[in-house]
């Protein structure tokens, strides 16, 4: 059974979403996904298919159904079939989707859905982030460090970002800052104070406190009991206009 899996492209455990791969990317997302629900309506009830056209996702799709068992058809008879003169590759997604989760659950497990999955997407580009500065740092022929070398001294939150090996000198951006509670707000209207960031930041759960930086115009800090209510904090206040020229403030997290 496991050798089939694998030769049939399979890595993942059953479930009601799945991956597409190996798409004719130069096809018009609209034509690509008509295409798909046509095909794969053909096993099961698809509640749901995203492809996008961003650079990541290209060539790929994925087609959400009512129950694993379409899925499991779908695999087994789509795998390898040709669409557009490419062999379309299959396998099970890693997480639920959002339509599967709203299906089985309600409107607070969705929500809680959405913020894992940003933590993990902001993790992600953290971690990216991260090599690449080491890749610009390092010598030209220099050869990677060996795993002891590269081992921070101490294993703490965002362990990886501040290194204790001088060659490394990684500097993260920080707009791919891993997520924590506190979030750094810069841009500010100077005429804002506590109780106006409050009215802004306070509607979020968990939220704790407004701190301002005195003589310091413009920045504040606003901290949440936990992540989830950071994350969604910044999700939704992140480029928001202030003040009588509607400036856009700009919203991350605060480096660790």
């Amino acid at each position: 059974m496991a050798a089939a899996a694998v030769q049939s492209g399979v890595t993942q455990p059953p479930n009601s979403t799945q991956v597409v791969r190996n798409l004719e990317e130069r096809i018009k997302i609209d034509d690509l996904k008509e295409a798909l629900t046509e095909i794969f309506s053909e096993y099961g009830t698809v509640i749901d298919l995203v492809a996008k056209k961003n650079l990541k996702a290209k060539g790929q799709a994925f087609v959400v159904f009512d129950d694993v068992e379409a899925a499991e058809r779908a695999v087994k008879e789509v795998q390898g079939f040709e669409l557009f003169d490419k062999p379309m590759l299959l396998d099970y997604a890693k997480t639920k989707s959002d339509a599967t989760v709203q299906r089985e659950g309600n409107e607070d497990e969705l929500e809680l859905h959405k913020r894992r999955r940003l933590a993990e997407k902001e993790r992600k580009q953290a971690h990216q982030a991260a090599e690449d500065q080491k890749k610009l740092k390092r010598p030209a022929g220099a050869a990677a460090p060996d795993a002891a070398a590269a081992r921070p001294t101490k294993a703490t939150r965002g362990a990886g970002l501040k290194s204790s090996n001088p060659g490394a000198g990684a500097v993260v951006p920080e707009e791919y800052l891993p997520p924590n509670k506190i979030l750094f707000v810069q841009n500010l209207p100077e005429d804002y104070d506590v109780d106006g960031l409050t009215a802004i930041f306070g509607r979020f759960e968990g939220f704790r406190e407004v701190r301002l930086v005195p003589g310091r115009k413009g920045i504040a800090f606003v901290e949440y009991e936990a992540e989830a209510g950071a994350i969604s904090a910044k999700e939704s206040t992140s480029g928001m206009g202030l003040g009588a020229e509607s400036k856009p403030i700009k919203v991350v997290y605060q480096r660790q």
